[in-house]
């Protein structure tokens, strides 16, 4: 990918972020991109400048943009904390499915409310059979639990939300 290209997409990427649509797809003869965003909320496609967009797009024939809105937010999910309350999130660091004990019918590694320690693991994301120990990266209070268990994690997906000491 040439400069001009590169410095294409990442105009493209603020302009999503700017207009907060949530995925994107695009293909234009060899290149082929999607982006997503984790956790970001949607807007329609009605309220986002679309001659803009079509500036971006058009460097190359047969440009095919599609926008959508994002899958639901995990059930039981909460809105957001208040403002002045800042909570520390730990993230996926893999693309996988999310589990909150070692094994079925077991009690999960954590649940809100228990105090965690620098090191402990949370929960297990599992990718291509493989069980990666989430652990956390701070002390503190377990707030929420973002992810549902047994459902598919993106990369940077926040799991859990902790109050820090």
């Amino acid at each position: 990918m040439d400069g001009n290209k590169l410095q294409e997409l990442r105009e493209l990427v603020e302009f999503l972020k700017a207009n907060e649509i949530a995925e994107f797809d695009m293909e234009q003869d060899d290149l082929k991109v999607r982006i997503k965003f984790a956790g970001e909320p949607a807007a329609s496609a009605a309220g986002i400048d679309l001659a803009h967009l079509s500036r971006l797009m058009a460097s190359g024939p047969g440009a095919a943009p599609v926008v959508a809105a994002p899958a639901s937010v995990a059930e039981g999910a909460a809105p957001a904390a208040a403002p002045e309350e800042t909570l520390h999130e730990v993230k996926s660091p893999i693309v996988g499915t999310f589990y909150e004990s070692p094994s079925p019918g077991t009690a999960a590694f954590v649940s809100v409310g228990d105090q965690v320690e620098v090191g402990q693991v949370l929960c297990i994301v599992e990718a291509m059979k493989l069980m990666n120990e989430i652990e956390s990266d701070v002390a503190g209070e377990v707030v929420k639990r973002i992810a549902a268990s047994g459902q598919p994690v993106e990369y940077g997906q926040p799991l859990f939300a902790i109050k820090a000491r």
